[in-house]
């Protein structure tokens, strides 16, 4: 085989690679903070590819008014798109969607 042709598949396997790097390298972590009055009972987020909304993020733990959690929603799938969904004690339901985890610290509600 030519020696072009083999650095040149080399290059192009190298900067496949390194331009899949970013994606995945990307901090999907999220401080969830409760500023309402109210307490939340449960949280889902779901990435724009499912359908679902998963588990209760928050399981047997509640967010209380003036709480904050830290949620990691690096899933393995590489999405930075998610949809969330709260639940309040009061039987109010928010549901956000689209919100980019990759560009995001904090998500409120008020």
């Amino acid at each position: 085989m030519n020696r072009r042709i083999i650095l040149t598949t080399s290059l192009a396997i190298l900067m496949a690679g390194l331009s899949a790097l970013p994606a995945a390298a990307l901090d999907r972590r999220v401080t969830i903070v409760n500023d309402t009055n109210y307490t939340i009972m449960k949280f889902y987020g779901s990435n724009k590819g499912t359908d679902s909304w998963e588990e209760d993020i928050l399981g047997r733990d509640v967010l209380r008014p003036g709480q904050s959690v830290r949620i990691d929603f690096d899933d393995g799938t590489g999405y930075c798109k998610f949809d969330f969904r709260a639940v309040f004690d009061d039987d109010d339901v928010l549901v956000a969607k689209d919100i980019n985890v990759c560009k995001i610290g904090t998500y409120t509600y008020n």
